[in-house]
């Protein structure tokens, strides 16, 4: 049952993505540790989900209009928050970071991402 559970979630998979780390790494010629991108996942079957959030401002009385993006992805996989997520879906590909901690279920986990704006 567990099985034709996650294989109904993954089959609605439209994307990959492929998810960096920002980690030390040394130069093997120079010996000088730096920081760099590292992909520490990559080709990762994967769904991105897109909700429009709507609110207003007390301030100005304009609405303020947001999107929710939610990556869905296999339970057993780490990606740590901060993380730089790369996915491609639908012929479009785009740059996200992981906002915090996911939410893991049994079947699949669930990633709230905003658009990657650059290391800290």
């Amino acid at each position: 049952m567990v099985n034709l559970v996650r294989k109904a979630i993954e089959s609605m998979y439209a994307g990959v993505c492929t998810v960096y780390e920002y980690q030390s790494t040394k130069d093997p010629v120079t010996k000088i540790s730096e920081q760099q991108e590292v992909a520490v996942l990559t080709d990762q079957p994967c769904r991105l989900s897109f909700k429009t959030i709507t609110g207003t401002s007390s301030a100005d009385g304009a609405a303020a209009v947001a999107q929710e993006v939610k990556l869905f992805i296999a339970p057993e996989l780490t990606i740590k928050p901060g993380s730089k997520i790369t996915v491609t879906q639908n012929n479009v590909t785009a740059d996200y970071e992981s906002s915090g901690k996911p939410a893991v279920y049994t079947h699949h986990q669930e990633i709230i991402l905003e658009l990657f704006k650059g290391w800290a």
